[in-house]
């Protein structure tokens, strides 16, 4: 009886925590869409992005609340006065953008392209100066923009969701921009003992609660000569570095499932 109750809240937990991102990204929508037909372009990314980061601050402060996550994000106060840079994060579960946008008020997100036209994100993120990652050319020549600017990118080398342990291959878009715009690449290492959220976690398939989360500054890389070389020392470094991650067992438990299917 008691794991069963337990297994109730938990879905409860989890279900009413969606519903309330959902909540939260369509009031931010509806409160951006005026402001983006209305501000300036440098006054909307100002106020997008601080908006984006506190509501991403409160979400996370409900997920703690309510027991869903435990999170651990010190780490990224760090970060906060840094100038120009590039922060690259492997990529575990579809909630790690908002964890990191949470610690930063100025960030410029790199998002995909459906969720640039999402009617639940689309807008805010407009508002906030994100940028697409389509078109390729365009997505490289915004990102160098904003760095130039003095700004900070948010760009996960892996492109999508990690399916492989202890990360899936690396594109080639960090070293690129990195080396183009001249700025140093700061790797953050997240970790995460449960597969809720990942790519292809199912909603209706029960979670245990409460989900660990954390995140940890890792090494420096300088601006590179040489893009493929910056790529693959930072592949290279994430893989030496998640060896024993905690995400490790599950992605291993689905990586048999999907060649057992």
């Amino acid at each position: 009886m008691i794991r069963l109750l337990q297994a109730l809240w938990d879905y409860a937990v989890m279900y009413v925590s969606m519903a309330v991102f959902a909540a939260t990204c369509l009031v931010l929508s509806a409160a951006a869409l005026p402001l983006y037909a209305l501000l300036p372009r440098p006054a909307g990314v100002r106020i997008g992005r601080l908006g984006i980061s506190r509501a991403s601050r409160l979400y996370c402060w409900w997920l703690t609340l309510v027991g869903a996550y435990r999170l651990d994000l010190d780490a990224l106060d760090a970060l906060r006065d840094e100038p120009a840079i590039i922060l690259a994060p492997n990529h575990p579960s579809i909630i790690d953008a908002i964890l990191i946008l949470a610690r930063h008020p100025n960030v410029a997100c790199v998002m995909k392209s459906d969720l640039m036209n999402n009617v639940f994100l689309g807008v805010s993120a407009r508002l906030a100066g994100y940028i697409c990652n389509r078109p390729p050319r365009r997505f490289v020549r915004d990102s160098v923009a904003e760095l130039r600017n003095g700004g900070v990118l948010l760009l996960f080398p892996e492109g999508t969701r990690t399916i492989h342990a202890p990360v899936n291959p690396f594109t080639s878009s960090v070293g690129l921009i990195a080396k183009r715009a001249g700025v140093p690449v700061q790797a953050l290492i997240l970790e995460t003992d449960s597969p809720c959220l990942s790519k292809g976690w199912s909603p209706v398939r029960r979670t245990s609660l409460p989900v660990g989360f954390r995140v940890r500054l890792g090494r420096r890389f300088e601006a590179p000569d040489d893009a493929r070389t910056l790529d693959r020392a930072l592949e290279a470094y994430f893989r030496e570095e998640l060896a024993d991650s905690p995400q490790n067992r599950w992605l291993a438990a689905r990586h048999l499932q999907r060649q057992a299917g």
